[in-house]
């Protein structure tokens, strides 16, 4: 693993790169991280899927073009290879919790990257507006939490 990433944690920096460019942010708040163990609490499959809806938080995910990110929630159809590295296979979905200050990197960066890189949902919820924005590759729906969105792969997640 690139040893900048590593010093960025330890100095409470969460680094990613995108695209060979560097995009950081400071360690989640409260306000966030209870957001995201809210919402992962609540993903489940359905009956019918057979997804395992494997879910993970703050993981670093390596993407065939070179990048690494680290979605607030990464769902995936089943346990990812790598345990001790970077996940190298592309998650089913992508949730990111939009952090005060960095609605851009959510809102505006995210959902094309993940789209572009194979993820079929990228949902993006914003705690002090109470805004979802799901993104597939068809389409764009704008929603208020709380509000309960079935994935492509047969998972069921409430926002």
């Amino acid at each position: 693993m690139d040893s900048r990433l590593l010093t960025a944690e330890q100095l409470g920096i969460r680094l990613e790169i995108v695209a060979g460019q560097p995009i950081w942010e400071a360690a989640p708040l409260y306000r966030h991280q209870k957001a995201v163990d809210r919402i992962r609490a609540s993903i489940r499959p359905d009956t019918e899927s057979g997804c395992a809806c494997v879910h993970v938080a703050d993981v670093y995910v390596s993407f065939a073009d070179g990048s690494l990110k680290r979605p607030d929630i990464a769902v995936f159809g089943r346990e990812p290879d790598e345990q001790d590295e970077p996940v190298r296979m592309v998650p089913e979905a992508v949730i990111e919790v939009v952090s005060k200050g960095y609605e851009y990197k959510d809102l505006e960066l995210g959902p094309p990257f993940y789209l572009a890189q194979g993820v079929k949902d990228v949902i993006v919820f914003n705690p002090q507006t109470l805004l979802v924005l799901h993104v597939r590759r068809d389409r764009v729906e704008r929603m208020v939490s709380p509000v309960t969105i079935a994935l492509e792969c047969g998972c069921e997640v409430t926002i």
